[in-house]
């Protein structure tokens, strides 16, 4: 993904709660469930539920909850494309964690296994 200060500045102010029943609507049209959802969230983030949910009602941006989360190591294993990009490709640190957690969420809704979409071993 090229330099797009534009793009990577509309996900930075993007705020993480109102893009939240957006993700839970995908997956819950595939049988997914809020909790399968919430795990995929705290496996990328290191946030507990109610840390989610915190973040929810404080509003805040992706770029503040990205900022507040604890990533985890193996989200480099995260790789394929979504919307056009490929994920390993993006070089805006920020643009691409959105778009890492687009995929995790992309991959749930596809009904992926979870062990797959963890990336465990």
């Amino acid at each position: 993904m090229s330099n797009n200060s534009n793009h990577d500045e509309r996900f930075a102010k993007m705020i993480f709660g109102s893009v939240y029943p957006l993700y839970l609507a995908k997956v819950k049209r595939k049988g997914k469930t809020k909790e399968e959802l919430d795990q995929i969230i705290s496996w990328l983030t290191g946030f507990n539920v109610s840390s989610i949910q915190e973040m929810i009602e404080r509003k805040v941006t992706f770029e503040t909850f990205f900022q507040e989360a604890k990533i985890n190591p193996n989200a480099k294993l995260i790789t394929g494309v979504i919307c056009g990009y490929r994920v390993e490709e993006i070089e805006n640190p920020l643009t691409q964690q959105v778009r890492y957690l687009d995929k995790l969420v992309d991959e749930l809704a596809k009904g992926r296994k979870m062990e797959k979409i963890l990336r465990e071993e």
